[in-house]
């Protein structure tokens, strides 16, 4: 498969849909980033790599952190992790609190906030070094020793977390927080901070790809049944309320984060990732969906 020659071809026609959307302004730090910028990378299972556009750009990747604590925690407490959080789609908002209220106290799944947070606060109560730990584990996966935290951005969180600051109120009402709110809640937001750029996004995310291989980084163990998992995970929530939507359009295992990243997987053959920062009313990048469309239908290479 000739994946440059398509990537250069999408960008092409990914152009009439600039300046369509927003960026993520609730956040002021995101607020400010440049959203006219777009960018492309495939990473294969071979090593070869494909980029166009502003692939070389870091962007705070937001969301698509949650792939990574999930794993993280899966290592540390394995299945006991769904007692506290299901694996089933939201069908809400990513931040919604009458679903938890509802469903008393645990999240639907590990990639809306609820979920996320019961996760970070998990690490928080496992960890030896839980923020110095989640970069290690980060950097061994994009084999980039440079990545880090954008505090900046966490604080920006915190100071307009008032939603998340309630879902973890409600958690801790339902007995499904057991450490301090407050730094459960600053831990959440350093995680949604990590920056990297599409090529150390596609790197991260080709330890998903390939089942196949021992997954065993930065002190981080799973077993072949446990990646399948995560993918599974990301196939029906990576999208929040619009997971249906990209497995109908594009039909790949995927995360979104409202920093305008899309990061997914073609098992054994490639990663992909995806950032422009201009978002659709559910939170995912407008530009990057539709990329990510055209990958699937010009290559005729989907899971399904």
């Amino acid at each position: 498969m000739k994946y440059q020659e398509v990537i250069e071809s999408i960008c092409r026609e990914v152009k009439p849909f600039e300046g369509l959307g927003k960026q993520a302004d609730y956040i002021p730090a995101l607020a400010r980033v440049n959203p006219d910028q777009f960018g492309i990378c495939i990473h294969t299972v071979h090593g070869d790599v494909y980029s166009e556009g502003d692939a070389d750009v870091p962007f705070s990747i937001q969301s698509i952190s949650k792939v990574f604590s999930l794993a993280m925690a899966l290592n540390l407490i394995g299945d006991r992790l769904w007692e506290r959080v299901g694996k089933e789609p939201s069908g809400t908002s990513f931040n919604s609190l009458i679903q938890l209220e509802a469903e008393r106290g645990k999240p639907r799944n590990p990639f809306i906030n609820a979920g996320a947070i019961v996760v970070a606060d998990i690490l928080l109560e496992k960890l030896p070094n839980p923020e110095e730990d989640f970069i290690s584990f980060i950097r061994e996966l994009t084999g980039n020793p440079d990545i880090n935290y954008n505090e900046e951005v966490a604080r920006s969180e915190r100071e307009k977390g008032y939603l998340n600051a309630a879902i973890a109120n409600l958690l801790k009402y339902h007995d499904n927080i057991k450490g301090d709110i407050e730094e459960v809640l600053h831990f959440y937001f350093m995680l949604c901070s990590v920056e990297m750029n599409c090529k150390d996004l596609a790197a991260a995310f080709l330890a998903f790809a390939d089942h196949r291989k021992h997954f065993s980084y930065g002190g981080v163990d799973l077993s072949s049944s446990q990646v399948k998992r995560i993918n599974a995970i990301m196939q029906t929530c990576g999208f929040y309320d619009e997971a249906g939507e990209f497995s109908f359009l594009v039909g790949l295992p995927g995360k979104s984060g409202v920093g305008g990243g899309i990061a997914a997987v073609y098992p054994m053959r490639y990663s992909v990732v995806v950032w422009s920062p201009r978002l659709n009313q559910k939170g995912n990048s407008i530009m990057g969906m539709k990329a990510l469309e055209l990958l699937t239908t010009k290559t005729r290479e989907s899971i399904f």
